[in-house]
């Protein structure tokens, strides 16, 4: 049993990428993982300011959700990272959410394997490849850790449009096998 941290960057609430986070999260439950979701839209985020405190401290120095958030990564072993893709990247809010977990960096991480849940209305998956790229850039922060399965929902723009596919069942079987789950880029 692994512990499952589900981060749904959607700003809608039933949005594309935030139907393959839950359906990656049932997945996961289902294969007798214990599962987090943490959706960005519920919180609110200041955007960090590069001072650095969180190097020499256990927390950022900003007063806002995040600190409360910590303890989650810390106790992590795999994190899930859904986000629709605007202008061919993640969304601004799982960008604000990263730069803000810069406290992990100073710390030994238990997370080994890190998926990328993306959902774009652009049909082409090569309109995703810069989301996989920051994500990866994210990932190289920290050793031993690597992607471990990316699910890219293409041709989906109009919230829920999604659950026409088969991307949700996907992200459920991906959430399913985790422990068996390779890079599946």
């Amino acid at each position: 049993m692994k512990n499952v941290v589900v981060v749904t960057s959607s700003p809608r609430k039933g949005g594309n990428s935030d139907t393959l986070a839950m359906s990656f999260a049932e997945g996961a439950k289902a294969a007798g993982h214990n599962v987090k979701i943490i959706a960005l839209r519920d919180l609110n985020l200041k955007f960090c300011m590069g001072c650095l405190f969180c190097q020499v401290h256990d927390r950022c120095v900003l007063s806002d959700e995040m600190n409360g958030l910590y303890p989650d990564f810390e106790e992590a072993d795999v994190l899930v990272f859904a986000t629709p893709v605007y202008y061919y990247s993640i969304s601004g809010q799982l960008k604000t959410f990263l730069d803000r977990l810069n406290p992990l960096y100073s710390k030994k991480v238990k997370f080994r394997d890190v998926y990328l849940l993306a959902s774009s209305a652009d049909n082409e998956e090569k309109a995703m490849d810069v989301s996989v790229s920051v994500i990866q850039g994210w990932v190289d922060c920290f050793e031993g850790v690597k992607i471990a399965g990316v699910l890219r929902g293409t041709g989906v723009g109009a919230k829920g449009e999604i659950e026409k596919t088969e991307f949700p069942a996907a992200a459920y079987t991906m959430g399913e096998n985790i422990e068996n789950e390779d890079n599946q880029e």
